[in-house]
């Protein structure tokens, strides 16, 4: 179920980047793909009943499903990569504003 809710944020985050003429809609509906992509990792990694795989030596004899922890540092990493990326989209807005004066894409060329 979580998959799906993942799949919906992706195609909402690729509508917007595809339909929209305003880069802040755009930087925002990155942010939205980029929420859907972490998600689906997040829950491909998942384990319904699934334990922390810490080893112990109460649970390192028993034949136990455990929750996979690569997805999740991935996603981590995911995050800070996109804080940045936003943080860099932002700051390009902010001087397209300053030189044309607007947001719009198809105002740009006028000036």
């Amino acid at each position: 179920m979580l998959q799906y809710a993942a799949i919906v944020l992706i195609m909402l985050g690729l509508y917007g980047i595809l339909t929209k003429r305003n880069v802040i809609k755009i930087i925002v509906s990155l942010n939205i793909l980029e929420i859907g992509l972490n998600l689906f990792i997040v829950s491909v990694g998942f384990v319904d009943g699934g334990l922390a795989p810490i080893f112990t030596s109460q649970n390192a004899t028993n034949d136990l499903n455990f929750v996979d922890p690569l997805p999740q540092a991935l996603v981590l990493t995911a995050i800070v990569i996109g804080v940045g990326t936003t943080a860099l989209g932002l700051a390009i807005a902010k001087t397209i504003y300053a030189k044309y004066g607007t947001f719009n894409l198809d105002e740009m060329g006028e000036k």
